[in-house]
């Protein structure tokens, strides 16, 4: 890869070094006084070095419309972040103003002392010359306001920091008023004027930081601020926070050759891909963000911006700007296809002290210790690491890109471990070393958080840790595993739970659901053939829970840790800091926090009944909305249609009574139970529901069986599960029904099986034409149909034309019988999804008619 120098070209300022800290600190009164550098100052030069984000474009396309053509918003609030931008969108706007041939007036609130002026007298006296009519401490109301802004329309009021302005002159009298209760009563008499003017628009800043509203005074003035211009105002952001590394970018560079850019790019995400680092959407995405950031990799944006960037004092876009510079800088020299984060040069003494002012100077002696200095413990890494990169200097470059991760101004924060190693990664070095890199940094480093990686300023207890650790024994370890298992099975749940049985005969063999929790990788099939020396009868209701053995070794080494936590915590010779005190309660605090996370990482793959032995289910890793093991277990097994709630009696009907008259409810119910494969019911209720209901739908009948061993249907739906009790189908029960109406009608009315015929029931179809027609003009009966059959093949996606078609039918008042076919091809439809279909129909009230 060629360096980056090569590819993309500093300005001049940033080449050379000429960066001060006021080259980003925008100030548009030094641009109106003509004092401001010349990248603020000179419009060519500011517009060359602005990306023209779609916040600050749609800013002067309202302000162009508004000023030239007398349409859109007449007040402009930009609310921002501090160094969010507000200042550079008000400097592009007073540049643009006078483009366009606009009066401009500019009131900086830090620029002005109350005692001295007041907005009011200062936009007379930027407009006119002179200040007499707007002359005064009181608010000069609507109509003097109207007559000195219309004699020099189009006109641009920009008002920067006008809450500052106020807190000052909340302390200053007016009669018995303050000189703030009089500025709010300008604002609002100026956003009402300036909205009832054609080509008048009024732009003020506000700060949405709270650590720049100063006090709880000043943050009652800004809430009235805000209620005054919310009536008319409308909130417009410069910069989102996607276009930062766009801003970064035009900023400090002249040039990038794009085409080269992508190559450097695209061999990363290659190799980045080769290496498990990144894959799918994320690979897509990662992609796209580093051809925007390019020489940064996108990771020293978002760190600077996002976490940095949360610190009060820290000025987002501005801060972001300052403290890349003095790195591009310092990296001209080196030979590197881009810029990560661990090429932060810390001892760099202005970079160091960029960062320091934020997080405090104690650690300065951190960095000394643990980074920049000759015997460090990165320096020391750098030394040990195998010959092939140890040019890479690898051992400093990962422990700068844990520090820059580790801080935010909204708290603790922790590098995740991928992270660092895609931040790391260069196209010629494997990801693998990176986690020998970070192995070896926990081992060295004397201020890198335990847990964590991250920095502190608490020495850390790793040496105390590892000594206890190798006192650990394996029955310790074991017992400890157990202890846990016990702690996350519910006391009373769906499940009868064994913990690591070791022979058949510790599981009993019962109709009731039984979770196995096997001490290894798979199930010993015994457990499953056998209850003891007879054969296993109740197979179906068994469910093997069982290990990840690839997780094995980092589970031990999760218990060992916590049971050497235990021994330090217990052991009262140990004379601890009170720093290390607390960080032992953290650890364990944490370890506790951990403890089902880790458990569920290792008991992931659940091995059920089927055909052939077993069928291998993996949960995967929890996602912390349980809290027991075994109702996680059913859950899963419930989403994947293996355990059910409810049986569909349609599934009944199809599957179990499809090729034969009948079959008794108890041996359906110990099918279930017995079969390995079959779906397993909670309960016998829930099945005796499901034979109750398909019964009542008249899917199938409920009977018994007489002595001679032949189906009686029952009048009833009693459902029992007894022996002898059948379901069959309805046919059978219609048929017999309608032989036994046949007998009685020839006994009671003597005539012959010939002259036989059903009576005709009272709800009978058959009507006359009278009937048909009743209501109908002689007109209508010509054209009115009486029914209509519509069988129609509808796209995907055009199925609310469907339903507007039976919204039109039914305001005819019409009897509707809707069926609708449903033909999937090319698919791999499991027992699994035909039982979801099943219950999904089940809950809607849907009547399946065929599913095959």
């Amino acid at each position: 890869m060629k360096p980056f120098v090569q590819v993309a070209l500093p300005h001049l300022d940033v080449r050379e070094g000429k960066i001060t800290m006021d080259t980003f600190a925008a100030d548009l009164w030094q641009v109106v006084k003509g004092r401001a550098p010349l990248d603020y100052q000179d419009p060519d030069v500011f517009f060359k070095k602005t990306y023209m984000t779609k916040g600050l474009k749609n800013i002067l396309d309202v302000a162009k419309a508004r000023l030239l053509e007398g349409r859109g918003d007449p007040v402009i609030q930009l609310q921002t972040p501090f160094g969010g931008g507000k200042t550079h969108a008000l400097i592009a706007l007073y540049h643009k103003a006078k483009e366009w041939g606009v009066n401009t007036v500019v009131f900086v609130g830090l620029e002005f002392h109350p005692e001295d002026t007041t907005p009011w007298e200062e936009i007379e006296k930027q407009l006119e010359g002179k200040v007499s009519l707007l002359k005064g401490e009181t608010s000069p109301g609507k109509e003097r306001l109207r007559e000195v802004l219309q004699r020099h329309t189009p006109v641009m009021i920009l008002m920067d920091e006008i809450l500052e302005y106020a807190t000052k002159a909340n302390s200053i009298r007016v009669g018995e008023s303050t000189l703030s209760a009089q500025l709010l009563a300008f604002m609002q008499e100026l956003t009402e004027t300036v909205s009832s003017m054609d080509r008048a628009l009024l732009v003020v800043t506000l700060p949405s930081s709270l650590s720049e509203r100063y006090d709880e005074s000043s943050e009652k003035l800004f809430q009235q601020l805000q209620k005054i211009s919310g009536r008319v105002e409308r909130i417009y952001t410069p910069v989102e926070e996607d276009e930062v590394a766009s801003v970064v970018r035009r900023r400090l560079f002249e040039h990038v050759d794009e085409e080269t850019a992508r190559e450097i790019v695209d061999e990363f995400i290659d190799h980045a891909k080769s290496e498990g680092i990144l894959s799918g959407d994320d690979l897509i995405i990662y992609r796209e963000k580093f051809l925007k950031s390019y020489p940064f990799k996108p990771d020293v944006i978002d760190t600077l911006y996002r976490q940095w960037g949360s610190f009060p004092n820290f000025q987002r876009t501005r801060g972001v700007l300052r403290l890349l510079a003095m790195v591009v800088r310092s990296v001209l020299v080196k030979n590197i296809p881009f810029i990560r984060l661990g090429d932060f040069d810390l001892s760099n003494e202005e970079i160091r002290r960029e960062l320091l002012k934020h997080i405090g100077n104690e650690y300065d002696s951190v960095l000394a210790q643990d980074i920049t200095s000759k015997d460090s413990g990165a320096k020391k890494i750098d030394d040990s690491i195998q010959s092939a990169y140890k040019p890479y200097k690898l051992g400093t470059v990962v422990s700068t890109t844990i520090f820059m991760k580790s801080f935010s101004g909204k708290g603790v924060v922790s590098a995740n471990p991928a992270d660092v190693k895609l931040s790391v990664l260069l196209s010629d070095i494997p990801s693998s070393i990176v986690d020998t890199v970070i192995s070896n940094l926990r081992d060295r480093l004397f201020y890198l958080a335990d847990d964590e990686l991250r920095f502190t300023t608490q020495p850390n207890l790793n040496k105390i840790i590892v000594d206890r650790q190798l006192n650990v024994t394996e029955d310790e370890i074991h017992e400890e595993e157990r202890n846990i298992l016990r702690r996350y099975i519910s006391s009373a749940g769906i499940f009868r739970v064994y913990i690591h049985p070791k022979f058949p005969r510790d599981i009993s063999d019962t109709p009731d659901l039984k979770l196995v929790v096997i001490n290894g990788k798979e199930p010993d099939p015994e457990l499953l053939e056998k209850c003891g020396e007879a054969p296993r009868v109740y197979k179906n209701t068994l469910v093997f829970l069982c290990k990840d053995e690839d997780y094995q070794m980092a589970f031990e080494n999760f218990l060992r840790e916590l049971i050497a936590l235990r021994h330090i915590e217990a052991d009262k010779k140990l004379r601890l800091s009170e720093s290390q005190k607390r960080e032992l309660k953290r650890k364990m605090e944490d370890a506790a926090e951990r403890e089902y996370e880790e458990l569920r990482k290792l008991y992931r793959k659940l091995y059920l009944p089927s055909k052939d032995g077993f069928d291998l289910r993996d949960m995967g890793h929890t996602t912390l909305t349980h809290s027991r093991l075994d109702e996680e277990v059913y859950d899963f097994l419930k989403q994947n249609g293996k355990i059910i709630e409810k049986i569909s009696p349609y599934l009944i009907l199809t599957r179990y009574l499809n090729d034969k008259d009948f079959i008794e409810t108890r041996i359906l119910y110990e099918m279930f139970l017995k079969t390995p494969g079959e779906v397993t019911i909670v309960s016998k209720d829930a099945l005796i529901r499901s034979i109750k209901k398909g019964a009542e739908e008249g899917l199938f009948a409920v009977g018994y069986l007489d002595d001679e061993g032949k189906p009686v249907c029952k009048e009833d739906f009693l459902v029992e599960l007894e022996e002898g009790e059948i379901i069959l189908k309805s046919e059978l029960c219609k048929k017999e029904r309608e032989e036994a109406a046949k007998e009685q009608a020839l006994t009671e009315e003597g005539v012959s099986d010939e002259e036989y015929s059903p009576p005709v029931s009272e709800k009978s179809d058959v009507r006359t034409p009278q009937e048909d027609y009743k209501g109908t003009t002689l007109a209508e009966v010509s054209t009115a149909k009486e029914s209509l059959d519509l069988e129609i093949d509808v796209p995907f996606g055009a199925l609310l034309t469907v339903q507007r078609i039976i919204e039109m039918l039914l305001q005819e008042r019409a009897d509707l019988e809707v069926k609708v076919t449903i033909t999937a091809r090319n698919a791999r439809i499991t027992r699994e999804d035909e039982n979801k279909i099943l219950e999904a129909c089940e809950q809607a009230g849907i009547k399946i008619i065929r599913m095959e």
